[in-house]
């Protein structure tokens, strides 16, 4: 029974909580991500460097027709798929870039927190009555 409570304090701390939210929303950019580089910028790429899709671009290692598609020329053999790495590189660069920037907004806003004035203290209780019979004294 105590390490079922100590679980349950465990799993809802904030932290814990924060970063289930963290890996669900992360998972979820990375199929954007994921999108955008296979469906708008591969495309790009690969117009400009000649073909029409550049995860296929692969180097035969089996004496594999070099017109198959990446995966059959796979079925066939070891294949060296440069292209799908270079695919898989520049999504990463561009979620690490996307991750960079949301940590930099943050850092500033939390500087920007840090550096903004702090409110005064209320005035105590006594110190409210002393100045009160101070000035009923002066008076």
């Amino acid at each position: 029974m105590a390490m079922m409570q100590e679980f349950k304090s465990f799993i809802t701390r904030g932290n814990v909580v924060d970063l289930a939210v963290g890996v669900i929303v992360g998972a979820a950019f990375s199929k954007i991500v994921d999108s955008l580089v296979q469906d708008v910028i591969m495309p790009v790429v690969g117009k400009v460097v000649g073909g029409l899709d550049f995860a296929n671009y692969y180097l035969p290692l089996n004496h594999q027709d070099t017109n198959l598609t990446l995966v059959e020329a796979k079925k066939l053999g070891a294949v060296f798929a440069y292209g799908n790495f270079l695919t898989i590189v520049l999504n990463f660069l561009i979620l690490a870039f996307i991750i960079f920037q949301m940590v930099r907004l943050v850092n500033s806003a939390r500087k920007k927190a840090e550096e903004a004035p702090a409110a005064p203290a209320a005035t105590p209780e006594e110190v409210l009555l002393l100045r009160e019979i101070r000035d009923l004294l002066n008076k």
